[in-house]
């Protein structure tokens, strides 16, 4: 199969996660996505992954996780990377470098800094260490549209907040039909990821990350602002921080430089 991507599936202890896999590199590197996983899973998604991400192919074998299946009410980003650090066990996956985009970079912080032999470098993506009005007004938005069951005004909102403003002018259109395809059959996961990320603070316990770290933000993120990026690399002593001027959150799809860079950092 094209990168050797499979789609796989953990038995836990206490519930099911939903991992892929692609790439036949010597090194580990592990995905973390973002707050669209309370919508829909990585299953199924190894070989849009490993075509999205087939620069890393040859050097790591990468992993995607998603959060586990049976999430329950007040879950935290904490206990997140918690059950990460027990499927990471289960795999026999002693250490890898971790690349945690927006939620997923919440979830990345805590297992750094709770389970530090598990990671060896550190990518934080357009993330924040904690809450600020920019995530509040995020979250806000998308759970008034989920509860009211607005699947169109859902993607529209998610399209203008995380994605360029030319992107959104020339793909707006789409927010209907992609709203309607990707509605899924309950919001109740979404919401327990969303008060995760509501609720997130790793800010106090940034300085014992060990890992080296890299920090990605993007000025014109409307989903957590850039000043969160900042924020982090404050905190983190000796990180390094990219700053891109013309992408907001959506960067790690639309910056042609996102993954090259990433690489780069890793191969030092």
């Amino acid at each position: 199969m094209l990168y050797h991507a499979k789609n796989g599936t953990v038995k836990m202890e206490n519930g099911t996660m939903d991992y892929i896999r692609f790439g036949s590199g010597p090194r580990t590197l592990v995905i973390l996505p973002g707050l669209g996983d309370g919508l829909r899973t990585v299953k199924g998604t190894a070989l849009p992954m490993a075509i999205m991400y087939r620069m890393f192919a040859q050097d790591f074998t990468v992993y995607a996780f998603s959060r586990k299946n049976e999430l329950p009410e007040g879950y935290s980003t904490q206990n997140m990377a918690h059950d990460l650090a027990e499927v990471l066990d289960l795999l026999k996956i002693p250490q890898a470098d971790v690349l945690g985009v927006s939620m997923g970079g919440m979830i990345a912080q805590h297992l750094a800094i709770d389970h530090p032999e598990k990671v060896g470098k550190l990518i934080l993506a357009v993330t924040c260490a904690r809450p600020n009005d920019i995530l509040t007004g995020s979250i806000d938005e998308w759970v008034s549209c989920a509860r009211r069951n607005d699947p169109a005004a859902f993607m529209d909102s998610n399209l203008r907040r995380i994605y360029s403003a030319d992107y959104y002018r020339k793909n707006k259109w789409l927010a209907p039909v992609v709203g309607r395809l990707t509605k899924p059959k309950s919001y109740d996961r979404f919401f327990i990821q969303a008060e995760a990320c509501r609720t997130h603070d790793a800010c106090d316990r940034l300085h014992e990350i060990q890992s080296p770290v890299l920090v990605i933000g993007g000025e014109k993120d409307l989903a957590l602002g850039g000043d969160a990026s900042r924020e982090i690399a404050a905190h983190i002593p000796g990180a390094q921080l990219k700053m891109y001027d013309q992408w907001g959150h959506g960067l790690y799809e639309e910056a042609a430089d996102f993954s090259p860079l990433v690489l780069d950092f890793l191969r030092k």
